[in-house]
């Protein structure tokens, strides 16, 4: 496929984007639209067949076009305006795959109202928009960081309507994309990756399109300062200031959401100048880790807030869902039983161990990172927790995906994650792995045992001493 031509591989992109805008109209995340579809009735519902059909072929235009390139891609420039192109038809849709930019707009107005969204959900006010939010999430604590819930409540403040927040809130994501295209090349060239090819992998990939700008998730914001940060860092080693500012901006995408986090001790790595040492990881990486803290604890304080949002995380295991494999193991095991009449509920066991298996890694990353690239660790880092988490949406992929672009060498890996992901939540929100969960989960656990087994046999390899000749 690397054979389609370019402008062809544009165009194919644009008539998949705006296919799925016109989904959008007809059928997408609408503040009126049911809150507990089935594929089922959204097929028997009004425009069903051809709302299903205009998502399909939409995202399959737009993967195909995004495929076709991955390693072959003219330019930055072009990669930046064909990006841009595929943009603008969904910019200016209903949200696509979402629903929480309504949410968004519920919590900033509990904010605004004087509410603590850490202690009570967006019912206690109640939100003048209760009945666009999910039922389970009307009553749960914002999981959000505290910069994006005071940006949350300046946007209902300011704009006073639930249009004039999607219309704020999509700026935003906009203003993190843009910021994530200034800074991409910046980091692939200081990783020795073509910026054009990063460009193109990190922002082409149909996701950024639906659930970044058109759902418009904070995820853009925060992936948008992440990158920036460590743009900032890997471009001045070793200089105080750039890796106090790094740091800093690190900290803000920690402030939109937590788990910007895990990258601060690969980005103190990166800051080191030299081979490393202890005395070098805090002589440089001090400065990192510095302003990361500096800010998120001010940040905090200055919003009048408490550290409650940490705690919100723990919601979304609410949400059951064969995409984390953590959960899809639990789910199997559970499903083997019930023909021996046991009824069995392995999810806390396989999540929590999926979360111990999470902690070790990322030790081990760490450690690892120390002699290597500490900036792919990083990618990898962010790619373990999306993957060992309890819960799994699509979006979250962007996360590593975005800075893999810019320090993998090898990149078939996590761009198959990321075009799958692109097919399993269709235009209104409804997330197919739901529907899907007795055949997606056995098959997520037979994936997981197949790596676990390549692994073992590769860490077995490793060991064995070469035969002398």
């Amino acid at each position: 496929m690397s054979g389609v031509p370019h402008h062809l591989a544009r165009w194919t992109g644009l008539a998949g984007s705006a296919l799925l805008a016109v989904a959008a109209f007809l059928g997408g995340a609408l503040p009126g639209s049911p809150l507990r579809p089935t594929p089922v009735s959204i097929w028997q519902g009004p425009h069903g067949p051809l709302v299903i059909a205009a998502w399909l072929v939409g995202t399959g235009l737009m993967a195909y076009a995004w495929w076709s390139l991955r390693d072959n891609v003219p330019s930055t420039r072009w990669a930046l305006i064909t990006v841009g192109l595929w943009l603008l038809p969904v910019l200016i849709a209903p949200p696509l795959a979402s629903r929480d930019v309504y949410a968004y707009a519920c919590q900033g107005a509990s904010y605004a109202a004087g509410i603590n969204p850490y202690e009570q959900g967006v019912s206690a006010l109640p939100c003048p928009w209760l009945d666009t939010i999910s039922y389970i999430w009307r009553d749960t604590p914002a999981p959000y960081g505290p910069l994006f819930v005071v940006l949350s409540g300046a946007i209902v403040k300011a704009t006073g309507s639930l249009t004039g927040a999607i219309v704020a809130f999509r700026l935003i994501a906009v203003a993190g994309v843009v910021l994530t295209a200034v800074s991409l090349p910046v980091l692939a060239r200081r990783a020795g990756v073509p910026a054009g090819r990063a460009v193109w992998l990190a922002l082409g990939c149909p996701l950024v399109a639906v659930h970044l700008v058109s759902g418009a998730h904070n995820d853009a914001l925060m992936v948008g300062l992440l990158v920036a940060g460590l743009a900032m860092i890997a471009s001045r080693p070793g200089h105080p200031g750039p890796l106090l500012v790094g740091g800093a901006l690190l900290g803000l995408a920690a402030a939109i959401k937590v788990t910007a986090l895990v990258v601060v001790p690969f980005a103190a790595l990166a800051a080191i100048v030299g081979g490393y040492s202890i005395r070098a990881l805090i002589r440089h990486g001090g400065w990192v880790v510095g302003g990361a803290a500096a800010v998120v604890v001010g940040v905090t304080y200055a919003a009048g807030l408490d550290f409650g949002w940490v705690g919100g995380l723990e919601r979304g295991g609410d949400v059951i869902a064969w995409t984390s494999p953590s959960t899809a193991v639990g789910q199997t095991i559970g499903y083997l039983a019930v023909p021996f009449g046991g009824h069995v509920d392995a999810l806390p066991v396989t999540r929590g161990i999926g979360i111990a298996v999470l902690a070790l890694l990322l030790v081990w990353l760490w450690w690892r990172a120390r002699t290597r690239e500490p900036l792919w660790h990083a990618g990898a880092a962010l790619a373990a927790t999306v993957a060992l988490a309890p819960l799994f949406h699509s979006w979250y992929w962007i996360w590593p995906l975005a800075v893999l672009a810019a320090t993998a060498q090898r990149t078939r890996w996590f761009t198959v994650v990321a075009l799958v992901a692109s097919f399993l939540v269709l235009p209104d929100g409804t997330g197919l792995p739901r529907y899907t969960k007795t055949v997606g989960a056995p098959l997520m656990t037979l994936l997981v045992i197949v790596l676990v087994i390549r692994l073992v046999r590769s860490a077995r390899a490793a060991r064995q001493p070469v035969a002398a000749d």
